[in-house]
């Protein structure tokens, strides 16, 4: 039996019913899988039907398969998660890009498909990376306290 005629078979049902020369997904969800194993039971040789632990063998591989995929979308969303946790932690320090030699204070983070992107205050802006150096918070100094008048006796009133 020729599993990549049922599958070619199966997207390009797939393509007529939505729009035309629009392009079949490259992956396989669960309904399509049991749907391609139907028909692959459905079209067999009956002289020759497939032994039920092929069967069984297929089912557990697509069902790792599956399971690789969600542990792979988990690890993408935490690995999101800390890239917006580490952008948000860098806003308002003092940081320097040894490998430009470029520094300044963070005045805005972004991320991005490969990580950290920030914006200094000179206008500067670099991945955040390996030789990044990061310093404490920038804190601008409080404005002059103009002195109190004094009495007649020196004393602040």
């Amino acid at each position: 039996m020729d599993v990549a005629s049922v599958l070619n078979a199966q997207r390009s049902s797939a393509q007529d019913a939505t729009q035309p020369g629009a392009v079949g997904s490259s992956t396989l969800d669960y309904n399509a899988f049991l749907t391609l194993l139907i028909a692959q039971m459905k079209n067999q040789d009956p002289m020759e039907p497939m032994a039920s632990s092929d069967y069984v063998a297929q089912l557990a591989t697509f069902s790792q398969v599956e399971k690789s995929v969600q542990a792979n979308e988990r690890l993408a969303s935490l690995l999101n998660t800390n890239n917006l946790q580490l952008a948000e932690s860098l806003i308002g320090r003092a940081v320097v890009d040894t490998a430009s030699e470029v520094g300044g204070t963070v005045v805005a983070a972004k991320v991005v498909d490969n990580g950290v992107m920030v914006l200094l205050d000179n206008g500067a802006e670099f991945m955040v990376g390996p030789g990044l150096i990061i310093g404490e918070a920038v804190e601008t100094p409080p404005p002059p306290v103009a002195p109190l008048p004094e009495d007649d006796e020196g004393a602040p009133a």
